[in-house]
């Protein structure tokens, strides 16, 4: 039989162990000297764990429990065959061959529940907490640790960093402050709190195992915190403390083969999350930065050939015309070194800083081209696509979760379409009705209502004439289907 330790478990190891090296190096003689050591030793222990209990106690009252609903439609019950309890009989693949006895059966309404975690970062009732545990919710329903419940709205969120903002209606709550990401280090002492598996108030402590984790296909905009501490589904949203009790993370996913804790959990360093946080509570949406290159990690053999000492910097591959780069004078070949003075590290690190830099920041890098160091000043505008991206709180894309853009020349090329064949699906929020229906990032809207559609006028033109349902044809590269999505 195989044993499991737990991080406790280790702890209690660890503990045991330091205590017998104190004690064998304490001086021998007497017995006297020896309990002094002894006394000290356990005094240091016990002042360290009163340490993170008092942390907890202040930390506590400001994490809260996220509950969701969200009302979704499907063709459930019995099957011709008896039960279909993984809802194999609503894809239309076996709706196929099992004809209309399928069809006809009427479309029936359930709710889904989910719940996560968050935590208060102002007086009035503002929260912080994850995407995906609020996106696309119908209801939700905070529980404070108090006991109180109340219910909550979205004030805005960001699917691309995973990041949302929700308020309660109440007032002189208590807060968690936040801290300094950048300044935390590898190594450091770390506490989460959340609702693990709906078990309120839970608490794990660990060290930050890394930092800087990007490229991990978890978010669009990745720059995780690596932590052992125990993080488990219903963590999700909720805070990562430092020992002085500031957040310094918001708990995100993990990496399991079980569905359970590994050791491995990520959260969203609270630097990030502030920069989103303060955009969604003024603005509630994000506008991200620009500057138009396209770059690349530096390994050892490009090194050589740019003529450089070591594989460091970021290359620029290509410079898109009449971007902020392209003005400043950027050229393909230019090897990043800095950005404002300080060092960027991979590739990740780079998009992350000038995407959350304000639209109209003057930056300046410092670059190494033919060999020889220069300075390059870019204003950076805001990320093309804003514009082209219909998505709005009031339309029927916001209600269905979906955003579309023109399908480019460039972007025809890129995912194997024509130019001028249909328009492109730019983003699915996660969790609404379009993500249910299979609708993905990538695939191309070539009708809607059974109109063809060139491009994203002729896309919305179709689309306002959608009354209790739209009826989108989609193409995924040489194959195409039909979706229906219910409005009403």
């Amino acid at each position: 039989m195989k044993h499991r330790f737990s991080f406790q478990d280790v702890m209690t190891v660890v503990i045991t162990l330091a205590l017998f090296i104190l004690m064998a190096q304490a001086p021998a003689a007497s017995a006297y000297s020896d309990s002094n050591s002894n006394d000290d030793a356990i005094e240091l222990l016990d002042k360290t764990s009163k340490a993170f209990a008092q942390i907890v106690k202040k930390a506590k009252p400001a994490v809260v429990f996220v509950q969701v609903e969200k009302v979704v439609e499907g063709r459930g019950g019995r099957s011709p065959l008896g039960r279909d309890p993984f809802g194999l009989f609503n894809d239309p693949f076996f709706q196929r061959f099992f004809g209309p006895q399928l069809r006809m059966r009427p479309p029936r309404k359930f709710k889904q529940r989910g719940q996560g975690s968050g935590f208060i970062i102002s007086p009035d009732g503002y929260i912080l907490t994850n995407n995906h545990v609020v996106g696309g919710a119908d209801e939700i329903k905070v529980k404070l640790a108090d006991g109180r419940k109340f219910k909550a709205k979205v004030i805005g969120k960001d699917p691309q960093s995973d990041v949302a903002v929700i308020k309660i209606d109440a007032k002189n709550l208590p807060v968690l402050p936040l801290g300094d990401s950048d300044a935390l280090e590898v190594g450091e002492w770390v506490i989460a709190i959340g609702n693990p598996f709906g078990l309120a108030e839970t608490v794990t402590v660990g060290v930050v195992s890394a930092k800087g984790r990007s490229r991990l296909g978890i978010n669009d905009y990745e720059d995780f915190i690596q932590t052992d501490a125990a993080i488990n589904p219903g963590n999700s949203g909720g805070p990562l403390l430092n020992i002085h009790g500031e957040v310094i993370g918001m708990n995100t996913a993990i990496f399991s083969r079980s569905g359970g804790s590994m050791g491995i959990g990520f959260a969203i360093p609270i630097n990030m999350a502030r920069a989103v946080k303060d955009q969604l509570i003024k603005n509630g949406k994000v506008v991200r930065g620009w500057l138009g290159v396209v770059i690349q990690e530096i390994d050892e053999d490009l090194a050589k050939s740019f003529g450089l000492p070591k594989a460091e910097g970021i290359l620029v591959a290509e410079v898109a015309d009449n971007s902020p780069a392209a003005k400043a004078g950027f050229k393909s070949g230019d090897v990043i070194l800095k950005v404002n003075g300080q060092k960027v590290g991979d590739v990740g690190e780079l998009r992350n800083k000038i995407a959350l830099t304000p639209p109209g920041t003057a930056v300046t890098f410092e670059i190494l081209r033919d060999g020889k160091k220069k300075e390059i000043k870019a204003v950076i505008e805001e990320k093309p696509g804003a514009s082209a991206i219909t998505m709005s709180k009031d339309d029927i894309l916001s209600k269905i979760g979906l955003a579309v853009q023109e399908l480019t020349p460039d972007l025809a090329e890129q995912f194997g379409y024509k130019a001028g064949q249909g328009v492109l699906i730019a983003e699915v929020e996660p969790g609404s009705t379009a993500a249910a229906a299979g609708m993905r990032p990538g695939q191309l809207i070539i009708e809607v209502n059974r109109k063809r559609v060139r491009s994203v006028d002729e896309f919305m033109k179709a689309l306002k004439q959608s009354r209790e349902r739209v009826l989108f044809r989609i193409k995924d590269g040489e194959l195409s289907r039909y979706v229906a999505i219910r409005l009403k």
